[in-house]
């Protein structure tokens, strides 16, 4: 009588799956708003929400990506050849009922790069690749699959950080100037901030280093700089005010 053969703890075990994938909300400044990069989905009858805009993303490769941020780094390279930004992981959504495919499961990063010309590539599968200012979404914001959602979740951690975070500055082509620097703290913040207490607080943080003079919006040449350290940002110890 044959011996039954005893499960190896290395044995793949016998369940069905979840589709896995990786997508990034990434960030700019453009045109005095920020804006966040959306990939529209092909048409076809076998594909999920034909059409539709949704954000960069796509399965875990196993064969090239050691692990989930080495995905999504290769998902943003793919897309905006962009290889060393900001990124940070905003969390995972899963269930039955947001892939029309069958079960699924996303790990999420948002990424904040300068605004600089960048060479969209639609790649894999995606009809087309655009900016869209964040309040003013394609389809009345009606994204593929829950990536509504999720936007407004990244939206909502990136406005929380940077009331006490220096991430404005990653949305910068450097050298920068402090008034360039103040206009991407209003503009994601939506709202102005006091100008003398904004100097104030970024020079006495430590996190920038000057890069010698630039041409600014004057007459007269302003200190340009660059980030210290760009692994991450500051941060400070108290939130701002809207006079602060």
């Amino acid at each position: 009588m044959a011996q039954k053969k005893t499960p190896s703890p290395l044995d793949a075990p016998e369940f069905a799956r979840p589709f896995t994938t990786v997508d990034v909300v990434i960030f700019t400044v453009r045109q005095q708003a920020l804006q966040v990069l959306l990939m529209q989905r092909p048409d076809g009858a076998q594909e999920p929400f034909p059409g539709r805009w949704a954000l960069p993303g796509g399965f875990v490769d196993v064969a090239l990506d050691e692990d989930l941020q080495a995905c999504a780094r290769r998902k943003l390279a793919g897309k905006t050849g962009v290889d060393s930004p900001y990124l940070e992981q905003l969390g995972s959504w899963g269930s039955a009922r947001r892939d029309p495919r069958g079960w699924s499961a996303t790990h999420v990063y948002f990424a904040l790069i300068p605004g600089q010309a960048l060479t969209l590539e639609p790649g894999g599968n995606a009809a087309d690749v655009a900016w869209f200012g964040v309040d003013a979404l394609p389809d009345e914001g009606r994204l593929a699959f829950d990536h509504g959602d999720i936007l407004q979740a990244a939206l909502e951690r990136l406005r929380g950080k940077v009331e006490y975070t220096s991430l404005p500055a990653f949305l910068l082509a450097e050298p920068f100037t402090l008034p360039q620097l103040q206009q991407a703290y209003e503009i994601v913040l939506g709202r102005p901030v006091d100008k003398s207490g904004f100097r104030t607080r970024m020079l006495s943080a430590g996190f920038l280093v000057e890069a010698g003079h630039v041409e600014g919006g004057t007459r007269r040449p302003a200190m340009g700089y660059r980030l210290a350290d760009r692994r991450a940002p500051v941060v400070f110890p108290r939130t701002f005010s809207p006079r602060d």
